[in-house]
This record gives C-alpha cells, sequence and structure tokens, in this order.
C-alpha cells in the first residue's frame, strides 16, 4: 500500500509558516508537495528551489526540507538557469508572486520560456503586491480597489501564461486554490516536462487583496474564483470584451522541443571534438 501524503514530511520541523489565514500560499505548496509525493520523491534531495522577494517567496525557503536560493526580488529565475546549467542532474524550481514573475522579473520569464531552460516556475498570481501594502500589481483584475488605485485599477491584466506560451514554454498551465486536484496534476505533469514549465496559481489575499476589493471572507473569495473561471475551451469562443476579469483555466500548451540545457551540452561535447 501507497504510503499517504503528510506535508509535515517534507517541511522542516520547528518552523512555523508566516501566511496569513486564508492565504493561498499554504494550498499551493501542498499541491506541490503532494504532486511531488505521488511521483515518488520520498525526499526533495534531488531539487533546488530558488525564490525572489514576496509572499510566495517563502514557501520554498526556509520551510521546505531542501537546498534553496532566496534571491533578490525579479531575478529568482537568472539564478534559477546557473543552477541549472551546472547541475542539470538536479530539478530546478522557481516560486514566486505575480509581482516577483510577472513584474520586475518579466523579462527573465520571457526569455526562459523563448530559450525552453530546463526550469519549473510556478507563479503565485494573488493578484497584488502583498507583502509591500498592497499596490497594484501587473495582474491586478480591471476596475479593482488597492491602495495606489483606490478608484479601481483602470489597467487590464497580464496574462503571463498566453505569454509564456507565446515565447515557446514547454508547458504552462493556470488553476486556482479553489482547483486543488486539477493543481496538483499540472504540477506533476510540469515536474516531468522536459524543458520551460510554467504553473500559474490564482491564489486568495484576503489580507491586502480581498478587504480592499471588498470581500467578506476566504470563503467569499473561493466562491468568486470558481464563479470567475472559464475553461480554456469555453474561454475560446468568447470575445475579448466578455473575458474581462475572467480567470481561463487550464493547461495551455503541453510539447516536447530542444531544451537550453540539451542545447549548450550538445555545442560544448562538439567543440571538444574539434579541440
Amino acid at each position: 500500500m501507497a504510503e499517504p501524503f503528510n506535508m509535515k514530511r517534507y517541511l522542516r520541523p520547528d518552523l512555523t509558516l508566516p501566511f496569513c489565514v486564508g492565504c493561498g500560499c499554504v494550498n499551493v505548496m501542498s499541491s506541490f508537495l503532494r504532486a511531488a509525493h505521488e511521483l515518488g520523491h520520498k525526499d526533495l534531495s534531488k531539487f533546488v528551489f530558488c525564490s525572489g522577494i514576496g509572499c510566495s517567496a517563502w514557501i520554498p525557503s526556509p520551510y521546505i526540507m531542501a537546498d534553496s536560493l532566496h534571491v533578490v526580488h525579479g531575478r529568482s529565475i537568472p539564478v534559477a538557469m546557473g543552477v541549472k546549467l551546472m547541475r542539470p542532474d538536479l530539478n530546478v524550481v522557481v516560486f514566486g508572486g505575480d509581482g516577483d514573475i510577472a513584474g520586475i522579473g518579466l523579462s527573465h520569464l520571457i526569455h526562459a520560456a523563448r530559450r525552453n531552460l530546463n526550469i519549473m516556475v510556478v507563479m503565485v498570481n494573488n493578484m497584488i503586491y502583498g507583502m509591500t501594502g498592497g499596490q497594484v500589481a501587473p495582474t491586478t483584475p480591471f476596475g479593482a480597489k488597492t491602495t495606489t488605485t483606490p478608484y479601481g485599477n483602470f489597467e487590464y491584466p497580464l496574462d503571463a501564461t498566453r505569454l509564456v506560451v507565446a515565447a515557446g514554454a514547454s508547458y504552462a498551465a493556470r488553476w486556482t486554490t479553489a482547483h486543488g486536484e486539477q493543481l496538483t496534476e499540472s504540477m506533476k505533469k510540469a515536474l516531468g516536462t522536459k524543458g520551460f514549465a510554467f504553473i500559474e496559481a490564482v491564489s486568495p489575499c484576503p489580507t491586502a487583496f480581498g478587504r480592499r476589493a471588498g470581500f467578506r471572507d476566504i470563503a467569499e473569495m473561493l466562491r468568486w474564483f470558481q464563479d470567475s473561471s472559464i475553461p480554456l475551451e469555453q474561454a475560446s469562443k468568447l470575445t475579448e470584451k466578455e473575458l474581462v476579469n475572467k480567470i481561463v483555466v487550464g493547461e495551455y500548451v503541453s510539447r516536447e522541443v530542444p531544451t537550453l540545457t540539451d542545447n549548450i551540452y550538445k555545442t560544448l561535447k562538439e567543440a571538444e571534438k574539434i579541440a
């Protein structure tokens, strides 16, 4: 009989998670660790985690019992690239928020997808700069109130998942924390992908986003996730206007193409023959 999943098995003992009540980071952490467990990883000794600055960056560091690099804001992906190129045998996973990954780190995200860098990136999209005071983010829904848009956001949010697909990612999917089973299955697929794998996990932030957006509690936010979510197939039949403030969920792409690591090591071998 398979051993039942226990999240504590993968966490460092005697450390208390720092997340606010209702924060979706715990759900994202649980989905990832469950995916690793179901894939047969009894520990995470073959993993290296990279994260930047923000609430979501605390998911791996220092709480997951594995090697991790906690780096400056928006720079987790290039650090992860360095790790993967030097140690292609390791599973390199990046955790970050929408501000970290799709804001200051957006250029790195695009080029990692373009290069098909063989890493996994989990972007926890809570639609706000939660740690720094609730400012508007590149993923904040149109019309939502934040500390810097008290009358409502006048910009349309960035679709990061569709962007990485266009840039060349091998795998990309978006789910919310209200889609726990689907999120875990996508995590498993991403971990098994040879190439750049991107998971966008739309996550509640009751403290910085929810109360300003008018949600009474976490339950109301999760109902909003469910009511606003539209399967990718259905969304393809709707207009851009009809999709405003909808959450398009599903698996956007799954394909196999040469990775940056493969290309570099192939070139090195060819160069050695010439030398």
